[in-house]
């Protein structure tokens, strides 16, 4: 079954493909409590090849530390929904909480928890990086979530 979402008033929903696995990571560096207006932004990477978008959008692109990055908002309700950069032209940046099942979200990582803010308790067993973690930390905390869905299921 495809995972879906959308934007708050509707106009913009999208589709995941039913074999993309969506993992969700929370991000506590200071740009994404800016930009979230919250302490932490969750995000979902997810293949573009498996993510199928369907209504108007409005794009705001931007340049950080030399990465070309393209947000994309509902044209109607500006609900920002996922982005896009060049330096992994190949996937897209889903803001999780535009998922409809967005109730069972649980982060498989927490990235720069040197910038958390102190009444932010991270859940114990959870990878937990002060910074960006590299590639190969990060595929490893993704290896640790699947490996214990595994098992929720095999019991």
């Amino acid at each position: 079954m495809p995972k879906t979402g959308s934007c708050e008033c509707g106009a913009v929903t999208y589709r995941i493909a039913a074999d993309e696995p969506v993992h969700v990571y929370a991000c506590h560096c200071l740009d994404c409590q800016l930009r979230s207006g919250s302490a932490f932004a969750e995000h979902a990477m997810v293949r573009a090849a498996s993510f199928e978008c369907e209504g108007e959008l409005e794009a705001y692109r931007r340049k950080i530390e030399g990465m070309v990055s393209e947000e994309l908002f509902c044209r109607e309700c500006h609900t920002r929904l996922f982005n896009r950069n060049d330096v992994l032209p190949g996937m897209v940046f889903l803001r999780a909480g535009t998922l409809n099942e967005r109730q069972a979200i649980a982060p498989v990582a927490h990235l720069w928890t040197s910038r958390k803010q102190a009444w932010v308790m991270l859940p114990e067993g959870v990878p937990a990086f002060p910074e960006s973690p590299t590639p190969a930390e990060f595929g490893a905390a993704i290896a640790q979530a699947q490996s214990s869905v595994e098992a929720a299921g095999a019991v």
